[in-house]
């Protein structure tokens, strides 16, 4: 399993790096309007946050400490800066997921989910989940605000 979830990751990061690449305008990163709170780059750090976070710090233990509240206050970050971090993801998941056994996948995750224990496979599979559900709304914030 952490194999194959270490494919997806790769595609989905590499689909991340693709979509910020893809704002022509780097202001537009950080547009927001109405009901669209969350702009490109603000949900770019908060998925690196959240990786960094989840698999760098609590599976891997490589120190990482999560400043959550600026994922969502930072501004202005250079897309530069975004696709460098993003970039240094890669060998990170990479490692942490291929030192996991099939024995750590079913161990419970370190952390309670919503208050419960759940497996540490069923928490690297919504971790994907989440990843890509921000995926899909930085690709419509692109669109949206790219013209």
């Amino acid at each position: 399993m952490n194999k194959s979830l270490l494919k997806i990751f790769t595609r989905d990061l590499k689909k991340l790096q693709e979509e910020i690449i893809s704002y022509e305008n780097e202001s537009d990163l950080w547009l927001t309007s109405g009901t669209i709170t969350n702009s490109g780059g603000t949900l770019c750090l908060h998925l690196i946050g959240n990786l960094n976070h989840f698999i760098g710090s609590v599976l891997g233990k490589n120190g990482f400490i999560r400043q959550r509240e600026l994922e969502f206050t930072q501004r202005d970050v250079p897309k530069q800066d975004l696709l460098d971090s993003i970039e240094a993801i890669f060998p990170m998941v990479s490692t942490v997921l291929l030192s996991l056994s099939d024995d750590d996948m079913e161990v419970d995750f370190p952390i309670l989910m919503q208050d419960k224990n759940i497996s540490t496979e069923l928490m690297l599979l919504h971790l994907l989940g989440h990843f890509e559900y921000h995926l899909g709304q930085i690709n419509y914030h692109r669109r949206f605000f790219s013209k």
